[in-house]
């Protein structure tokens, strides 16, 4: 049985991540600016979007829109004679419905 602190492993804080977390969409209709919340991390290779969705409920207290999802393929490294890769790791992206925010700075 799989915990929510084992579905999520850790928030991404990046320059792009911090980007979608603060991003603001307007209009083009009516001109009004909506904020849009989009928080980024790093989740189990076994998760499905419906666990990460509950496991972010959950442990932030929030509620949650959309969740998407996507495998981040491991890069080739190699030291002379020494070749490597390092791992696969899936990400989620996690929109938050409007009025909720997850404040990454003090997690």
């Amino acid at each position: 049985m799989k915990t929510h602190y084992d579905i999520i492993v850790r928030p991404i804080v990046t320059e792009k991540s911090v980007r979608l977390a603060n991003m603001e969409v307007k209009s083009s209709k009516s001109k009004e600016t909506k904020k849009i919340t989009k928080v980024t991390f790093e989740v189990a290779m076994s998760a499905t979007k419906p666990e990460i969705k509950e496991a972010v409920e959950k442990i932030f207290n929030v509620k949650v829109d959309k969740v998407n999802t996507m495998i981040v393929k491991g890069k080739r490294k190699g030291i002379r004679l020494l070749k490597g890769k390092k791992r696969d790791w899936k990400k989620a992206i996690v929109t938050l419905k409007p009025g909720y925010e997850i404040d990454l700075e003090n997690l």
